[in-house]
């Protein structure tokens, strides 16, 4: 009973973190492929419109903790090339580091992230918020910032909400990271 116990609490830590996305085993597309838009809110309330790519913009991904070891870092990509990252918990690398990105890797990070950036303002689904619905606890979330000549615009979201009905947020959230060069720097992911 003990060790049902222990298994049941392990599994609880570890699959609270970010989802990744296994990698498929096609050939990438010579160009990033632009995403399809979110699906619409099965409880009525119709999705949020994806905006326009907008180049030239600056994006700064952040992730929160969860119940477990879920990395916790933040990464600054800006048009330029450039890039910071900044690990903070259970990531391989502490502190900020900068490092470069291809023309290709920002369109395809920008790109990923695209249909999710709000026309205006921010967009929130986190627990007790409308977008959020039923939501499992002790999840990480993300915030993602837009900056640039459309001005600031921001996305909170935690990956506990409503699962089934975000799943495809989750997965193009969960797995853009994995677009830059950084995942020495962030280093294992339960």
């Amino acid at each position: 009973m003990r060790i049902m116990v222990v298994l049941v609490v392990a599994g609880a830590m570890l699959g609270g973190c970010i989802p990744q996305v296994a990698p498929q085993d096609r050939p990438a597309p010579a160009g990033p492929a632009r995403p399809a838009p979110p699906p619409p809110i099965a409880s009525g309330t119709p999705a949020a419109p994806a905006a326009p790519v907008i180049r030239g913009e600056m994006i700064r991904y952040a992730t929160s903790p969860c119940f477990g070891a879920c990395p916790v870092y933040a990464v600054t990509v800006r048009p330029d090339g450039t890039g910071t990252f900044e690990g903070q918990r259970f990531t391989a690398v502490t502190g900020a580091r900068d490092f470069r990105v291809s023309p290709a890797q920002y369109e395809a990070f920008l790109t990923r992230l695209a249909p999710y950036r709000p026309r205006s303002g921010s967009l929130r689904y986190v627990p007790g918020e409308p977008a959020c619905g039923q939501s499992a606890t002790n999840m990480p979330s993300v915030e993602v910032q837009w900056d640039g000549r459309a001005g600031h615009r921001a996305l909170s979201f935690y990956f506990g909400c409503d699962r089934a009905r975000h799943r495809a947020m989750a997965d193009a959230l969960g797995s853009a990271p994995d677009l830059l060069p950084i995942t020495a720097m962030i280093g294992a992911r339960p």
